[in-house]
């Protein structure tokens, strides 16, 4: 059995990583081969639709057997050698990511800053990289990433990778869901054709086991189907993956598992609801994970456009009693709605803006003047 580990930078250059696989013999040990070098900037230049299965599946081994604490392994070896074994433990929760992003922290900020900047960044990676990964973390664009960016960046690569292996396992058990119904389908034809070829009363046989046949169709026949059609949306129409954001019959669901016959979702309260997959085929699904940059109604600000499109429009919607005018303003997230919680929070960041705007320009409402009546009483 092959295993592979992230070794960190290799020394002779600043732009390869170095891989030393290890093989079990047949004494159980472990043998160490020799090292192995992926080039970054061919790993850069790479197309999706030209890359070789076999690239392809060393990569997805390097990834699987590095774990996520691949940097700060690296870092670890560069600086604290006395946490080297703790540093390439792999990331298992969210307090285990949080604690990693901590330990990054620590490692790449210089003493006593309270933000990383770029030239803290290209200690450990090459300006490509920096280009990249800085973005990526910096959503205000300010050049500068404190520790409560940095942490939330790594829980939300932690929730990913996490989502990525649920499916990723799910898939591997439908399939041998799947290959276990496949195998029995074949040890019945094997055991039809290897009667005909012996001629053990191969009429008789044959009459029995289509009168077995017939009565099974009546026992198991809507069973077999929901199987067909449970097969079909999970291999051909494939309409989500674990960790996808669905609205199914008007209620947001995660998927938290996928089976042949059946579909777990996870509501926002925790409960989960469990659908039969020949049931969802059936239905239209709105999958959140897939969509485009998706919309939503409030106010654009300029200044935070890493949030927002700058594309909107104003709609009036009505005029009411002819003393108040509903408008209503249109416009897209710089996301979709796959991360609920992240939305709702930019919502509101935008709410309160709009209510200090209206303060500044002494915008107000006041209720009309209305008459009031006193009744003498008798």
């Amino acid at each position: 059995m092959d295993s592979t580990q992230m070794l960190g930078r290799s020394n002779s250059s600043a732009s390869q990583l170095s891989l030393c696989r290890t093989k079990k013999g047949k004494d159980g040990k472990a043998k160490k081969e020799k090292n192995e070098k992926i080039d970054i900037n061919k790993l850069h230049q790479m197309k999706r639709e030209k890359v070789s299965a076999w690239t392809m599946k060393t990569l997805i081994d390097v990834i699987s057997n590095s774990g996520l604490s691949t940097i700060s392994g690296s870092i670890g070896d560069t600086d604290y050698d006395r946490d080297i074994e703790q540093a390439d433990k792999e990331i298992n929760n969210e307090e285990e990511a949080i604690v990693a992003a901590i330990h990054i922290y620590k490692n790449v900020a210089q003493l006593g800053s309270k933000f990383i900047d770029e030239y803290d960044l290209r200690r450990f990676m090459i300006k490509e990289e920096v280009d990249i990964v800085l973005p990526l973390i910096d959503v205000a664009d300010t050049g500068q990433i404190d520790r409560k960016a940095l942490t939330e960046w790594v829980v939300k690569v932690f929730q990913g990778r996490k989502a990525l292996s649920h499916a990723l396992n799910d898939t591997k058990t439908a399939v041998r869901q799947l290959n276990k119904i496949v195998t029995g389908i074949l040890i019945v034809i094997i055991i039809i054709i290897w009667l005909i070829l012996v001629g053990i009363e191969t009429t008789k046989v044959i009459l029995f086991l289509s009168s077995q046949l017939v009565v099974a169709s009546f026992l198991f026949g809507n069973t077999c189907k929901c199987i067909f059609e449970g097969i079909v949306f999970v291999f051909v129409m494939h309409p989500f993956d674990v960790g996808d954001r669905c609205v199914v019959d008007g209620i947001q669901m995660i998927v938290e598992e996928m089976n042949i016959l059946t579909t777990v979702f996870l509501k926002f309260d925790n409960e989960k609801l469990y659908y039969p997959n020949s049931v969802l085929a059936t239905k239209p699904i709105s999958n959140f994970y897939r969509s485009l940059d998706m919309s939503d109604s409030f106010e654009y600000l300029e200044r935070t456009s890493q949030y927002w499109h700058p594309n909107h429009n104003v709609v009036i919607k009505e005029i009411e009693n002819l003393n108040k005018i509903k408008m209503v303003l249109f416009f897209n997230h710089a996301m979709n709605f796959q991360n609920f919680g992240e939305k709702i929070r930019r919502r509101t960041e935008l709410i309160l803006e709009m209510k200090k705007i209206f303060e500044e320009l002494n915008i107000k409402y006041d209720l009309l003047t209305q008459e009031v009546h006193l009744v003498e009483s008798k």
